[in-house]
C-alpha cells in the first residue's frame, strides 16, 4: 500500500513539474489569462469633483466636495449620468505617452529645474496627471534628428548590434522617467523600418518591405533590442509588430499586408520571442488607424499559429477627425469579436504644428473624445504619442511637426502646456492601474461619460461635454444621487 501511494505521489509531483516546464515554454495567450480579484465597492457619501471648461480658468482644478443623498427617480426632462459598480467591463493597463528621441533631445536642453516639472507634470499621481505607461521606438522614427539603425551595413548575425546612440539622450531620459514614476513605468517598444539594406526599396524612408532573407535576422533585431535595454535596467513589457504597417511615409515607414503581418508573426517573431524567453512580453499587432483594424485583427486572430503568440490589437486615430464619428465601431467590433486579445490604444497627435494654436481648444477636445469613446470600446491602455515637443514642433527630422501636451521652448526656458494636458490628466490621474471598466449610462447625447472602480474601491467617473450647451444633471450611483453642473465645452472627473 505504501507502496502504491508513493507511485501516486511521484506521479502527481511530476505532472505538476511538466506543467511547470509547459507553462513556462507557453504562448502569450496562456501567459495572459487574467486571474483577477473583484474590486471592492465603497458604499459612497460624497464625491469630489474637478473640471478644465472652455472660457474659464479651470484646468483640473478641484471645485468641491457634493454630498450624494438618496434618489428618486429622475424627472423625464433631467439630465443623469448612471454609474452602476456592480456590471465591470475590461481591466485597466495604463495611460500614459512616447518617450521618443525628440522628447528626450528636448528634455535636455532645458535647464534642471524645468526637467524636473516637466518630470513631475507627467509622472507625479499628486502634483502631474500620474503617468504609468509608455511607448518608445526601436531606431530611428520620424520624431528622431537623424535617420539610424543599430548594426551596421549587411551585419544579419547582427554581432555588431548596439544601442550606443540612444545612450546620449533617450535612456537617461526613460530612466529619469522611471524614477519620477515610483520606479516601475510599463513600457512597450515599436520599429518604424528595419535597416534599409533588409527591405526592397534600400531606404528606411517611403515605405518598401522586408525581404524574405532577412526575416529571420529582423526578428532577431527584436530580442537584441529588449536585452540591450533592459541590460541597462528598462524593463520592456511589450512590443508591436510594425507602426502603421499600411503606410508609405517620407519618414522611417514598412509595410505589410494583414497576411505579410501574420505569418511574420507565426513563423519568425513570435517564435524568436519565445525561445529566447520573452514568452511574457506583450505583442501587439496592427499599430495602425481605426479604419483598418477589424481587417487586420481578423486575418491575424482567425490563424491559431498567429492568434497565440498575440496579446492586443494596437490602433491609431488619425483617420479624419471632424468633431464627429471616429470609428469607434470597428475597435468596439474587434472586441465582441476576439473578446480574449486586449484592445490598446498606441498613438494619436493633433499634427500640423502651428504654435498659434496652442490655446486652441479643440486639441484637448480630441483627446477627450478619443479617450472617453475608446475605453467605451473596451480598451486598456492609451498612450498618447510624444510626450514633450519643442517650440517648433519637433525636433523632426522631415519636417513632419505635431502638437504635444506640454512644449518647451528651448529658447527662453519655457514651459507650455497646451488644454490637451489636462483633459488627458482626467482620466491618467483618476484612473489607476488595475481598475474595472463599470457600466456608466447618459440620458442626453451631448453629456458623454465613461466610469471605472479602482483596486481600492475608489470610483473615477470622467462626463465630457462637447456642446455649447450646459447641463445641470444628476450623478447617480448605487441608489443615490448628488446635483452637478457640466459646462459648455467641459471635461469633468467626479471621484467617489
Amino acid at each position: 500500500m505504501k507502496m502504491i501511494m508513493k507511485n501516486i505521489l511521484k506521479t502527481v509531483v511530476g505532472v505538476f513539474a511538466v506543467s511547470g516546464l509547459l507553462f513556462a515554454g507557453c504562448t502569450n495567450k496562456e501567459v495572459n489569462k487574467e486571474v483577477e480579484q473583484p474590486p471592492v465597492v465603497v458604499n459612497p457619501e460624497k464625491v469630489n469633483v474637478y473640471v478644465t471648461a472652455k472660457d474659464t480658468n479651470l484646468r483640473l482644478d478641484a471645485i468641491g466636495e457634493f454630498s450624494l443623498q438618496s434618489a428618486s427617480q429622475p424627472l423625464e426632462t433631467q439630465p443623469f449620468v448612471l454609474i452602476d459598480p456592480a456590471k465591470k467591463f475590461q481591466t485597466i493597463e495604463g495611460i500614459g505617452a512616447a518617450l521618443t528621441d525628440a522628447s528626450a533631445e528636448t528634455f535636455y536642453k532645458m535647464p534642471r529645474n524645468v526637467r524636473q516639472e516637466i518630470l513631475t507634470a507627467f509622472f507625479d499621481s499628486e502634483k502631474g496627471i500620474g503617468y504609468n505607461f509608455s511607448r518608445t521606438n526601436i531606431a530611428s522614427c520620424d520624431f528622431s534628428s537623424a535617420s539610424y539603425n543599430y548594426v551596421e551595413e549587411n551585419d544579419s548575425l547582427l554581432t555588431t548590434f548596439s544601442v550606443q546612440h540612444d545612450e546620449q539622450y533617450r535612456i537617461p531620459f526613460i530612466k529619469e522617467a522611471i524614477e519620477a514614476a515610483g520606479g516601475e513605468l510599463k513600457m512597450f517598444v515599436s520599429p518604424w523600418s528595419p535597416p534599409a539594406w533588409m527591405k526592397s526599396n534600400n531606404n528606411v524612408l517611403q515605405g518598401g518591405k522586408l525581404l524574405e532573407q532577412f526575416k529571420p535576422a529582423w526578428a532577431k533585431y527584436y530580442v537584441k533590442f529588449i536585452e540591450e535595454y533592459e541590460k541597462r535596467d528598462i524593463p520592456v513589457w511589450g512590443l508591436s509588430v510594425q507602426n502603421e504597417p499600411m503606410a508609405v511615409q517620407r519618414w522611417e515607414s514598412c509595410v505589410y499586408t494583414a497576411d505579410e503581418e501574420r505569418d511574420f508573426i507565426k513563423k519568425y517573431l513570435g517564435p524568436i520571442l519565445h525561445s529566447n524567453g520573452m514568452g511574457d512580453k506583450k505583442l501587439i499587432a496592427w499599430d495602425h488607424n481605426r479604419d483598418q483594424v477589424y481587417q487586420r485583427a481578423t486575418t491575424i486572430l482567425s490563424d491559431p499559429e498567429a492568434a497565440k503568440y498575440v496579446w492586443g490589437i494596437g490602433f491609431h486615430w488619425y483617420e479624419p477627425w471632424t468633431g464627429g464619428d471616429m470609428q469607434f465601431e470597428n475597435t468596439k467590433l474587434v472586441n465582441d469579436a476576439f473578446p480574449d486579445t486586449k484592445l490598446i490604444f498606441t498613438e494619436g497627435c493633433v499634427e500640423a504644428f502651428d504654435i498659434n494654436r496652442v490655446n486652441d481648444w479643440a486639441l484637448g477636445e480630441r483627446y477627450g473624445y478619443s479617450m472617453l469613446n475608446d475605453f467605451n470600446s473596451g480598451t486598456v491602455a492609451w498612450t498618447d504619442w510624444n510626450i514633450l515637443l519643442d517650440e517648433t514642433g519637433g525636433p523632426n527630422h522631415v519636417g513632419n511637426l505635431c502638437f504635444a501636451p506640454i512644449h518647451a521652448n528651448t529658447q527662453t526656458g519655457e514651459l507650455i502646456y497646451t488644454n490637451s494636458y489636462y483633459y488627458i490628466g482626467h482620466f491618467s490621474k483618476f484612473i489607476k492601474e488595475g481598475a474595472r471598466r463599470i457600466a456608466t449610462s447618459s440620458s442626453r447625447t451631448d453629456l458623454q461619460a465613461t466610469a471605472f472602480v479602482n483596486p481600492d474601491g475608489s470610483i473615477a467617473v470622467v462626463v465630457l461635454n462637447l456642446s455649447e450647451e450646459k447641463f445641470n444633471y444628476q450623478l447617480m450611483v448605487n441608489g443615490k444621487s448628488t446635483d452637478l453642473e457640466s459646462l459648455p465645452h467641459s471635461i469633468m472627473t467626479i471621484t467617489i
